[in-house]
């Protein structure tokens, strides 16, 4: 079992990380490092530079962080020597993220961005039957409420905190991957409370007719679906593409192992001395902000 500190004992951390860690055989849970969060039975440390000087045992590094210090943490580690997986998005520019790939080539170690809804279970399934049909529409529809996601996580409204585009990169994550022709944003309007640096909504029209509507305001019943029309068939995906439905019939398509999945290929990078960087959804977040006409709204408090 290869060691693993995981940064960031967050929400998302111990939901879907500390599980899917701990149901690995490929992965041991060796440390942690927070200001305040902890894992049962886990050496916790508040100082990062201490755990990297303290555990040379620990061989990989698992950023939960939000994205604006997260280039910060991944250089440290780059240096030490560490492989690093970062969570979604994989920073707060497309730059740093270059920067740190780069780092990690002249070092040897892996770096993955992660995008853990790409690994839902019927993500691979839709690419596969997309792959020879002809798209005539695609409209993506990713609403929820930012509040029971995000309860007093004020940085996600801050510079650098991608407002609604942090759950919309899932829905990037997996247009980019599913479609099997490029596409490229032509307009946007982006809503900003008058309060919030980044939005809480917006509505993006892409080339080849797909469009995108997406809102941080979802009341009761969330929605993360995906809709792709083509000349023989209408594809669905939903509940972040876990379900996938093909002309009303839903396809079988397995048990939700996002995260596992995710640190499954993790282990296979690292055993193959590989690295693996897509950025394909930041390229839309931030065309997206240069395009989008802002529309401002009352404030939001979280």
């Amino acid at each position: 079992m290869t060691a693993i500190c995981l940064v960031g004992i967050g929400k998302i951390a111990v939901d879907q990380h500390v599980p899917a860690i701990n149901g690995s055989d490929a992965w041991e849970l060796a440390a942690t490092v927070s200001r305040a969060g902890t894992v049962d039975g886990v050496p916790a440390y508040t100082d990062f530079e201490q755990m990297l000087a303290e555990r040379p045992d620990v061989n990989v590094i698992s950023l939960c962080l939000p994205p604006v210090p997260r280039y910060g943490y991944a250089a440290k580690a780059i240096a030490a020597g560490r492989h690093v997986m970062l969570e979604k998005p994989p920073g707060a520019t497309l730059a740093e993220v270059h920067a740190l790939a780069d780092m990690a080539k002249a070092a040897g170690v892996t770096l993955y961005t992660t995008w853990h809804s790409r690994m839902a279970e019927g993500v691979a399934p839709a690419k596969a039957w997309l792959a020879d049909k002809e798209i005539t529409a695609a409209h993506i529809s990713w609403k929820e409420d930012v509040r029971r996601w995000h309860p007093g996580q004020n940085w996600v409204f801050e510079p650098g905190g991608m407002g609604v585009f942090d759950p919309g990169s899932n829905a990037l994550s997996i247009i980019t991957e599913i479609l099997p022709m490029p596409i490229h944003l032509r307009s946007a309007e982006l809503f900003y409370p008058s309060n919030c640096d980044t939005p809480i909504a917006a509505q993006m029209q892409w080339t080849q007719n797909v469009t995108g509507d997406f809102d941080w305001r979802q009341e009761g019943p969330q929605s993360w679906d995906i809709t792709v029309e083509t000349t023989q068939a209408t594809l669905n995906l939903h509940d972040g593409g876990a379900r996938l439905v093909i002309d009303g019939v839903e396809a079988v398509v397995g048990p939700r192992a996002e995260y596992p999945a995710l640190y499954a290929r993790m282990a296979e990078l690292v055993e193959q001395g590989q690295s693996e960087v897509d950025l394909s959804p930041m390229l839309h977040v931030a065309d997206a902000l240069t395009l989008g006409k802002r529309v401002m709204l009352e404030p939001f408090v979280l």
